[in-house]
């Protein structure tokens, strides 16, 4: 995917006015957010969870290599092999040596956010290998040569026309009567064509949710069922995963398994939840007849032991955006990268530079409801904060915007100046709002003023009526304003 995060704003002020896509986004708060709540209000536990989820993934961390070479050689001794890249380039030749070697022309894949990071479908298809897309979602948007606009639901930015008149376009054995009205029909429509596909391709490619150490085994999670067809039907089945998918013990697994559904998609549990370990063993009845992992580090090493380390907790749920004001706002294909929202505004300034991608760690209210919702209690607004620094460390940040920091700086060092230029200024600003106390345009604030009226300011400082409320105490003088009572 070509990386366009420093196009945030312009592709935010498209999206704005895109009234499909405005509609489409709505159905991002009406499918999660109520389900989440209610499967968390469910589980007693739930916030205990969390904090023993962010304790295995921090005790991981700290000890890295030592759980991925224990995982190695686990999948050694189950009669699997392990490849280790160091980046994206390294990941899609080992991928693409491992289907010559097959001598496969189709790759069936399940749904995986890393292909996606390392641009693989695109990379397979220049080289000859055509790579097929098995989940619902992630085949819509193959159709139509578009990336995902979100991590679990690739295409939630499309309606149900959108969806048929592709389905017609690229379906041509469909008959002009044929009704696909329905989701249901599209559904049914897209597994008529794929389930041949699962037969064609001699390997299947899968992400994986968690690498457990203790087994050497790979976990995904599905709705759908289609990515325990692509890695048992096919003869070598390829693991795709980064590197801090690594998780000790099968408990830990259940543990953190039991935030992500819940967090997810509101469910207590996903449909199917898969381990695979190995390749077929004499007396399987089914099951690829190899077994590959492609362990990809791809920028996270550089990340450890630094204020962005907390992202590798990431079990990329998606409750961040979709409980992002933004991302709510914009849609995911505004981001201009892999990973969209909160989280892509951590992840992908990480894996890409600051210098590409200085737009995304701005792209926030600072709310905080991403860090209130992450199952995994990543602080997404301190490190956003992080970046932002980085940006302004590195004069990347607009002079307008520098200069603004610099001239409140000034005062901000300085009390007695602050306290007087606020004392004048602030019931300037109040008179300025008129009766309704609020501000339809206002110099340097026309981001704001365009689309929404901005509060003014009371006509005293906070230290004027901590002063006066204060000497009131002293006095015995009861409050005088309702905000004073209730102070």
């Amino acid at each position: 995917m070509q990386l366009t995060s420093d196009r945030f704003k312009e592709h935010a002020q498209k999206a704005l006015v895109d009234t499909q896509l405005q509609r489409a986004l709505g159905n991002v708060e009406k499918g999660f957010i109520g389900k989440r709540q209610l499967a968390a209000d469910a589980l007693p536990e739930f916030e205990a969870l969390r904090d023993n989820a962010r304790d295995i993934k921090n005790h991981t961390l700290a000890h890295l290599d030592l759980y991925l070479e224990a995982y190695e050689k686990r999948v050694i001794e189950s009669g699997g092999i392990v490849h280790w890249a160091e980046n994206a380039e390294e990941a899609r030749q080992i991928v693409l040596d491992i289907c010559r070697k097959s001598g496969t022309r189709t790759v069936n894949k399940g749904k995986s956010m890393i292909t996606e990071e390392i641009g693989l479908n695109d990379f397979l298809a220049a080289n000859g290998v055509t790579p097929v897309e098995t989940d619902l979602g992630e085949y819509i948007i193959q159709l139509r040569g578009e990336h995902p606009s979100h991590i679990i639901a690739p295409a939630v930015h499309l309606n149900k026309e959108q969806v048929e008149g592709d389905f017609r376009r690229v379906h041509t054995h469909l008959e002009a009567s044929r009704d696909l009205s329905e989701p249901a029909a599209l559904l049914s429509e897209a597994r008529q064509v794929l389930r041949q596909k699962y037969f064609e391709a001699k390997v299947g490619i899968t992400g994986a949710n968690f690498l457990i150490a203790e087994t050497g085994s790979s976990v995904i999670v599905t709705n759908e069922g289609n990515g325990d067809l692509t890695q048992t039907l096919a003869d070598v089945h390829v693991v795709v995963a980064s590197i801090e998918k690594i998780v000790p013990t099968l408990e830990d697994t259940a543990q953190i398994l039991r935030l992500l559904a819940r967090s997810a998609t509101g469910q207590d549990m996903s449909c199917y939840t898969t381990y695979s370990t190995g390749p077929r063993r004499p007396g399987d009845p089914d099951g690829p007849k190899e077994y590959h992992v492609v362990l990809i580090d791809n920028g996270r090493s550089s990340m450890l032991g630094t204020e962005y380390q907390d992202m590798l907790r990431c079990i990329r749920c998606g409750a961040c955006m979709n409980h992002c004001p933004v991302y709510q706002s914009v849609g995911g294909h505004a981001y201009g990268s892999v990973y969209p929202g909160p989280m892509g505004a951590v992840l992908t300034p990480s894996l890409n530079g600051i210098e590409k991608t200085g737009q995304l760690p701005n792209a926030s209210t600072f709310c905080g409801r991403c860090e209130a919702v992450c199952p995994m209690r990543i602080p997404l607004p301190k490190m956003m904060r992080h970046w932002r620094e980085r940006e302004f460390e590195k004069h990347l940040t607009p002079t307008t915007v520098r200069y603004g920091l610099k001239f409140w700086a000034f005062f901000a060092k300085r009390p007695k100046l602050y306290r007087l230029a606020a004392s004048l200024g602030i019931p300037a600003l109040s008179a300025r709002g008129g009766r309704r106390h609020r501000f339809h345009s206002l110099p340097f604030a026309g981001g704001w003023t365009r689309h929404r009226d901005l509060p003014a300011p009371e006509g005293r400082t906070f230290q004027q009526q901590w002063q006066q409320r204060e000497a009131r105490k002293q006095n015995g003088t009861a409050p005088t304003t309702r905000r004073e009572r209730a102070a």
